[in-house]
């Protein structure tokens, strides 16, 4: 598809101006504790041997139950944990390795946190990716809650528990550097249920929203044109960055993804582009009247005809071309073409058109939602998959993630979830964006695995990682999905217990 020079910078400004005067943030206060002699002996994953991460968690249970002096040897053991943590990853590749991780209910009980980022740092990370924002809700108190959006946290009586700050709070303490990784144009089943927000969902030209087109039902994607959407996704993420995460990542930045034959977008009415704003946007494209009643006629019936050209031209005779952003005009000729001469050229350069609208509505989207972070100083990232920006055939992935036009200025996290028993298309599919990457980029890769064993088709995490490690060396880092695929017993206990 050729390039259409649509212009972020222009609605960026207007949305700077506009939202930029509620950027604040504080600070969390972080214990100071001298570091001590490491004496921890890591191996060369930087994982901590089992008897000393046993020792460490006899001290956090010895500490919990109110012994002090065990409390004090529990804290220097993990400063000392913390800098050998550090120096391993000094030593090995990669510097920076990282695990997804979701946070439950339960988790609020006293020394849970705790627990879990002891088991991080055991396994040799030295970053937390915590789930901030998804499937609806977000982790926020109910008493500090102004979003749109519940709190993951409900219980009664925990209405003062920020468990985000927590969390942040109990990796630093370890050395840990932690993100919030937050769904983007996936809103979540909770935003479609309110009224007074259904112009903000996207829909097709069949007349759906991703309720209908996603096999689990909560996922509800947003018009991501839309002025109030964008600022309910704002006025969350300032709630968040007033935590002062270390990073932020946004994920589902993207379209919807179908199924069978609807997973490949081949005509106009599998686009969502179909919701108001995205359509008021759309038309805002033309450069004349011309343009603006092909692309109105394009987007109400799918297709443009012969007889449509000749209406058209009759329409304004006084215009020669029709004109919309990133169109070329043809090279002048000594007479117009005939309607049925012009109309294959023009319905394939309106497809272009709605499918490249329909991207950069995505890459507004990021960039806007990137802006408060960026201008905090904190580190952004976007996450992806390595194939939802192809075309196939004739059409385009129905994700229509344009992932390849990020900038520079954003890390990238290609989900790297490839599953063929061994690690060749894992390694495919990280070339193919390290090949696509800007100078500059950023490229920390997301694998999917367990250390030491296969799970779900795909090989242990260390075939997974020596295998990238001799590809791209120079990768900036590496995640893991999941918290949850390390120890699935541990979060099973921490996702169905009872709060006590």
């Amino acid at each position: 598809m050729s390039n259409c020079p649509l212009n972020v910078a222009k609605s960026m400004f207007f949305w700077q101006r506009l939202l930029a005067a509620a950027i604040f943030s504080s600070s969390l206060l972080i214990p100071f504790l001298r570091n001590q002699p490491a004496a921890a002996q890591l191996t060369e994953y930087c994982h901590l041997s089992p008897p000393q991460a046993q020792e460490k968690e006899n001290l956090r249970l010895s500490a919990l139950k109110g012994n002090q002096e065990q409390k004090v040897r529990y804290q220097q053991l993990l400063q000392q944990h913390a800098q050998a943590l550090q120096e391993c990853r000094n030593r090995n590749w990669p510097k920076l390795q990282a695990i997804w991780l979701r946070l439950y209910p339960c988790d609020v009980q006293p020394g849970l946190v705790d627990q879990i980022m002891d088991r991080i740092v055991n396994r040799g990370y030295n970053e937390v990716y915590l789930e901030v924002f998804y499937d609806g809700q977000v982790l926020l108190p109910t008493g500090a809650n102004p979003t749109v959006w519940p709190s993951v946290i409900r219980t009664p009586g925990t209405e003062k528990t920020d468990l985000l700050a927590t969390a942040i709070q109990k990796g630093r303490e370890r050395g840990l550097k932690v993100y919030a990784w937050m769904f983007t144009a996936n809103f979540g089943y909770t935003y479609a249920q309110r009224s007074d927000r259904e112009g903000a969902i996207a829909r097709n030209g069949k007349g759906q929203t991703s309720l209908y087109v996603v096999d689990n039902g909560s996922q509800v994607f947003i018009d991501p044109y839309n002025l109030q959407a964008k600022r309910d996704y704002y006025q969350m993420l300032q709630e968040v960055l007033r935590r002062r995460p270390d990073g932020v990542l946004f994920d589902y930045v993207r379209y919807p993804r179908q199924a069978g034959s609807d997973s490949i977008a081949t005509k106009i009415t599998d686009l969502w582009l179909y919701s108001d704003a995205t359509q008021q946007a759309l038309f805002r494209r033309a450069l004349n009247y011309k343009g603006l009643e092909f692309i109105r006629r394009f987007l109400s019936k799918g297709y443009i005809t012969a007889g449509d050209v000749g209406e058209v031209d009759k329409l304004y005779p006084q215009e020669a071309e029709p004109l919309w952003q990133g169109r070329t005009l043809p090279a002048e000729q000594k007479s117009i073409l005939p309607p049925t001469q012009r109309q294959p050229k023009l319905q394939f350069e309106l497809w272009q058109l709605a499918v490249a609208h329909a991207m950069q509505g995505i890459l507004d989207f990021v960039a806007l939602a990137a802006y408060p972070a960026q201008q905090q100083g904190i580190p952004v990232g976007a996450v992806f998959f390595p194939d939802g920006n192809q075309m196939v055939g004739q059409g385009y992935d129905s994700r229509l993630q344009p992932w390849d036009k990020f900038p520079n200025t954003l890390e990238w996290h290609p989900m790297a979830y490839a599953n063929c028993a061994g690690a060749d298309c894992i390694v495919a599919q990280v070339q193919r964006v390290v090949n696509m990457a800007k100078p500059g980029t950023q490229v920390i890769p997301a694998l999917a695995g367990k250390w030491g064993e296969s799970i779900s088709n795909r090989p242990p995490l260390e075939v997974q990682m020596q295998a990238l490690r001799q590809l791209a060396p120079q990768l900036a880092g590496v995640s893991h999905f999941a918290y949850s695929w390390q120890d699935p017993q541990h979060d099973n206990q921490r996702k169905f217990c009872r709060v006590q």
